[in-house]
């Protein structure tokens, strides 16, 4: 991938939706910046950027919920990014598989 295809927004960032490789569960959203994609793809595991810290943040790094980089793809508008990932735990802080586990519906 060329990050310099990628189209980042005002602040620097591009948009990244966290997906299971092996369920398609969609598992959290966040935030990458020009830096967090290149480690990403070196890396082969997900970083991502804080907008409350400011700072890169490696996903897993404190809790061991790490997820390996099996694919990142961008949508055809180059705006926004697919990470196919396989998890070692939950994505969410809060303890879910996932951060999408309310239904507003509900």
């Amino acid at each position: 991938m060329d990050i310099s295809q990628l189209r980042f927004n005002d602040q620097g960032l591009i948009p990244c939706i966290v997906q299971d490789a092996a369920t398609k569960d969609v598992l959290m959203m966040a935030w990458m910046n020009a830096e967090s994609v290149r480690l990403t793809l070196d890396q082969r595991t997900t970083w991502f950027f804080s907008r409350s810290r400011g700072q890169l943040w490696h996903k897993g790094e404190t809790s061991g919920n790490t997820q390996q980089l099996v694919d990142l793809r961008y949508d055809c508008d180059e705006d926004c990014l697919l990470a196919l990932v396989t998890p070692a735990g939950p994505a969410c802080h809060t303890g879910e598989t996932t951060c999408f586990y309310r239904s507003a519906l509900e």
